[in-house]
C-alpha cells in the first residue's frame, strides 16, 4: 500500500510518499479500516518537526485521525498516535457514520468536534454571554463558533483579516488579532497563546472565564491562576475529552469547514499551508476518495 513516511524530524519535505507492507488481518478483532481521508491537525505539524507534545519513534507513518470503510461500513477511527496518512489503517477507537453525514465531514469532525464539544460543555454557555474566540476560522475555532451561537451567545470570531468572510459566515462578528476595540468580553476560548490571549484576557470582564486549549502562535497563554484571580477571571481546565464526546459531535448537526484538500502525495505542502496560517477550517488529506 501506499503511505506517507517521516523517517527524520525537520521541515515538511521530510514526508514522502512511500510503500508500506499490507496490514494483515491476524486476528478477528483487528479493526482494518480502508481509507478515504486522513485529518491532519496542527500537532502533527508540531510532531513532524521534533516538537511534539509526546516521543515518537522513526521511522513512522504520520496520522491519527481516518475514515473510511471496515467490512463495507462507513466508519471514522481514532488511531494511536499514528498510521493515519496510508492506505489502510488498524486498530484505534472505531465510530460509526451516521446516516445523512457524509464521510469528509465525519473526518473533520473527529478531533475538533469533540474538543469543541468538550471545551463548550466545560464552559457552560449562557444565552446572551459575550464570548471571543480566538482562530475562529480554524477547524476548533469554527466549531466553537457554531456552537456559541447555538447556545445564545454574542460571539465575536479572531482571525486573520483574509479569514474573515470565514468567521462571518458562521454568523459571527470578526476582529484582527491586535484586538483594539473587542468589547469586553465574558468569556474567551483561546487556541493561540502567546501575545493575543494575553490581549484578550485583558478584555474580559470581572467575573468572566478563559479556556485555553491550543498554542498556534508556539506558547501557550502565559496567565497564572494568581493574576487571574487578581482580576476574578476565572482559568477553566476543561479535562480530555470522552468517546462520548466524539459520538455527540458526530450526531451534533455541527458541519465542518473544510477549507484545502490535499491528496495523499501532498502531505508535505499540508503541513507546509498548516504551518504558513494560509488554512482555514479542517485541511484533510484525500487518500482513495468515496
Amino acid at each position: 500500500m501506499r503511505a506517507v513516511w517521516l523517517r527524520q524530524f525537520g521541515p515538511p519535505s521530510n514526508l514522502v510518499l512511500g510503500d508500506a507492507p499490507n496490514i494483515k488481518r491476524d486476528s478477528p478483532s483487528l479493526s482494518l479500516i480502508d481509507v478515504a481521508y486522513a485529518n491532519i491537525t496542527f500537532v502533527e505539524t508540531q510532531i513532524r518537526a521534533g516538537n511534539g507534545p509526546f516521543p515518537v519513534n522513526l521511522p513512522m507513518i504520520p496520522g491519527n485521525g481516518v475514515g473510511g470503510w471496515l467490512d463495507g461500513r462507513r466508519v471514522v477511527a481514532s488511531l494511536n498516535g499514528s498510521g493515519g496518512y496510508a492506505e489502510q489503517a488498524a486498530g484505534g477507537e472505531v465510530f460509526e457514520v451516521p446516516d445523512g453525514l457524509a464521510l469528509d465531514d465525519a473526518v473533520a469532525l473527529l478531533a475538533d468536534g469533540r474538543t469543541a464539544t468538550l471545551l463548550t460543555d466545560a464552559a457552560a454557555i449562557q444565552p446572551g454571554e459575550r464570548v471571543l474566540i480566538l482562530a475562529a476560522a480554524g477547524g476548533v475555532g469554527t466549531l466553537l463558533t457554531q456552537l456559541a451561537l447555538r447556545a445564545g451567545a454574542e460571539v465575536t470570531g479572531a482571525a486573520s483579516h483574509f479569514k474573515h468572510d470565514v468567521v462571518t459566515s458562521l454568523g459571527a462578528t470578526a476582529t484582527n488579532y491586535e484586538l483594539k476595540r473587542p468589547g469586553r468580553s465574558s468569556l474567551v476560548f483561546d487556541g493561540v497563546g502567546g501575545e493575543v490571549a494575553r490581549r484578550a484576557f485583558e478584555a474580559l470582564e470581572p467575573g468572566g472565564r478563559m479556556l485555553s486549549y491550543g498554542l498556534a502562535s508556539g506558547a501557550w497563554a502565559d496567565i497564572s491562576a494568581e493574576e487571574a484571580g487578581a482580576r476574578d477571571v476565572t482559568l477553566v481546565r476543561a479535562g480530555r475529552p470522552t468517546r462520548e464526546h466524539t459520538e455527540r459531535a458526530l450526531r451534533s448537526g455541527l458541519r465542518p469547514v473544510i477549507g484545502q484538500r490535499f491528496a495523499l502525495e501532498e502531505a508535505a505542502a499540508a503541513h507546509a499551508a498548516i504551518e504558513a496560517r494560509a488554512t482555514t477550517g479542517k485541511t484533510l488529506l484525500v487518500v482513495q476518495g468515496e
